[in-house]
């Protein structure tokens, strides 16, 4: 394993507290996604973090995601007090993101600001499929105001979505190219395109290369799987541009940075990838 302890800056809250609200997802997670059965029933906050002891990672950013608009059985929002209080009690390896969800309006750019201010969290995330509303679809706008106001990153999912409930499919919205028109309205806004922008890499390379603040996130798809146009990336031009990340339990903590070992970085490159261009980008250091 790599001497670098790193920064994981995609993970879903996983304990059985968090899961007791959420619908059932046993066949997306254990049979599409391969993700080990007891994994998957429920991991503590405390096995969480001998986990990422194990695989050398030192900090996590916990999403409370907004998985779709409340009222469909297929949706469910972590509310943000379950992070937060994750996040203090053990503020040395936690950080907060707080989800967002369109349809809340200006309700939900507040409960942002409040999260941000009052829970100390570093970021917003979201997920533009479950709501079929495209990043620069105007819904979206309000909130990624408010991200410039408070100088704070915004991540969210691009490339395709999957099936993740039969009786509720989402169309893939999240095209890395409709970043380009957020990018230029909000030049000032730090953009993290996460889960690597697949089937669409280069795509997503040519935005983070374009914007000066777009950046892509590694999670999602197990490395040894990764397009080579993305890990040519990662080495070369775009090594300030990437952050890494697992979006656990889709992946396991210890087999990716097995993986990340195998792909040959340099060491100045594994250390931008797996720390310091999360630290640069989220203002680690200054927190």
């Amino acid at each position: 394993m790599t001497g670098v302890k790193a920064i994981d800056t995609v993970v879903n809250i996983w304990t059985p507290e968090a899961l007791a609200g959420r619908p059932d997802r046993t066949g997306f997670y254990t049979e599409k996604m391969k993700v080990n059965a007891k994994t998957f029933a429920g991991t503590t906050h405390k096995e969480m973090l001998e986990r990422m002891d194990r695989a050398g990672i030192e900090k996590s950013f916990l999403i409370a995601a907004k998985v779709g608009q409340l009222g469909h059985p297929a949706c469910y929002h972590v509310p943000y007090k379950l992070v937060a209080e994750a996040v203090q009690a053990h503020p040395d390896r936690f950080y907060g993101l707080a989800g967002l969800d369109p349809t809340e309006g200006m309700r939900g750019v507040r409960e942002l600001e409040h999260a941000v201010k009052e829970y100390g969290f570093i970021g917003a995330h979201f997920y533009p499929h479950w709501f079929e509303l495209a990043p620069d679809h105007a819904k979206w706008y309000p909130f990624y105001a408010k991200c410039v106001e408070l100088d704070v990153p915004i991540q969210l999912q691009v490339g395709q979505s999957m099936v993740y409930d039969p009786t509720y499919p989402r169309r893939s919205v999240g095209r890395p190219i409709s970043l380009d028109a957020v990018a230029c309205d909000f030049p000032e806004l730090k953009i993290v395109g996460i889960h690597v922008g697949i089937p669409w890499t280069d795509e997503m390379i040519a935005m983070s290369w374009k914007h000066k603040n777009v950046y892509i996130g590694s999670d999602a798809h197990s490395p040894k799987y990764w397009p080579q146009s993305f890990v040519h990336f990662i080495k070369s031009f775009g090594k300030t541009k990437v952050i890494f990340g697992t979006d656990f339990p889709v992946l396991d903590f210890e087999r990716t940075m097995a993986e990340i070992d195998a792909l040959g970085f340099s060491d100045e490159v594994r250390a931008l990838f797996l720390r310091d261009n999360a630290i640069k980008l989220y203002k680690l250091d200054q927190r």
